[in-house]
């Protein structure tokens, strides 16, 4: 398949099997606008359905991962006289940020983030909806809805209860509690804090496992654990036993067998 870059989005496929997606407007500190979150849907959803792609990295130019979206610049655009019909947030948000967030945890290519400087609002709720995100110690993560004086949006109020509980959810949606990568990691909200120059590599190396590994089989497992969440456990141990007939039919399930025979590594090829 193809993948385009586009205005404040670059994005290429290794030989890997790591398909790249590289928030590009540091000036900005990478604030997504519309044409970016058009771009990691596509881009996303092309890779769910590419088997070459084995696993997605996102991650940011320059100091800062994502600033959340550039709400500044789109008020801005429309002059008094060209203000929107009343209801446009609720008639836009589904089909731009609010059907990347669920794209996101449902895809069934693992996704791993990496984030220096600050992760805010859409920003951080990319982070948390990624399945690894590997942050700087001193990343700042925040959400500034109550701050600006609106509500939250992009599956905040969904996926921080989860990942944090709520009452720690309260502290950073209601009173605004910035963490850093090393309290955010204390926290579980994200998966590992390392010194800022190490971001890159550290993702990198995560990214690179997922890729080596049995792909049909963590696509499947991912798919268990979000709907896990939801389901009972009779339900779930039937979504269990699906995807236990679907994986024991890959090659990489034969060659896990063989591998434990000889007593070697496995060696994965995603099929």
């Amino acid at each position: 398949m193809t993948y385009a870059s586009v205005d404040g989005l670059s994005v290429w496929l290794g030989e890997d099997g790591i398909l790249r997606l590289l928030l590009q407007r540091p000036e900005k500190r990478n604030a997504l606008d519309d044409g970016m979150v058009a771009g990691l849907i596509d881009n996303i959803d092309r890779a769910g359905r590419d088997e070459a792609v084995r696993a997605i990295l996102l991650f940011g130019a320059g100091d800062h991962f994502c600033a959340g979206f550039d709400v500044v610049a789109r008020n801005q655009s429309a002059s008094s006289d060209q203000r929107p019909r009343a209801g446009s947030i609720q008639r836009r948000l589904p089909s731009q940020a609010h059907r990347l967030i669920p794209l996101m945890t449902t895809a069934q290519t693992p996704i791993v983030a990496g984030a220096r400087g600050w992760a805010a609002g859409i920003g951080l709720h990319l982070l948390v909806a990624a399945d690894f995100a590997i942050v700087a110690d001193d990343a700042r993560l925040w959400e500034p809805f109550s701050e600006r004086g609106f509500t939250p949006d992009s599956g905040g109020t969904w996926l921080l209860p989860r990942r944090v509980g709520e009452v720690r959810a309260r502290q950073m949606l209601l009173l605004g509690q910035v963490l850093n990568g090393t309290e955010a990691s204390q926290w579980g909200l994200v998966h590992q804090s390392v010194p800022a120059a190490d971001v890159d590599a550290a993702a990198e190396a995560v990214a690179r496992r997922l890729a080596e590994g049995p792909t049909v089989a963590l696509g499947l497992t991912k798919w268990l654990l979000h709907a896990g969440a939801s389901a009972g456990l009779e339900d779930q141990l039937r979504n269990e036993a699906f995807a236990l007939e679907l994986s024991s039919r890959t090659e990489d399930f034969r060659e896990g067998l063989a591998a434990l025979k000889d007593k070697r590594p496995p060696e994965f090829r995603g099929r």
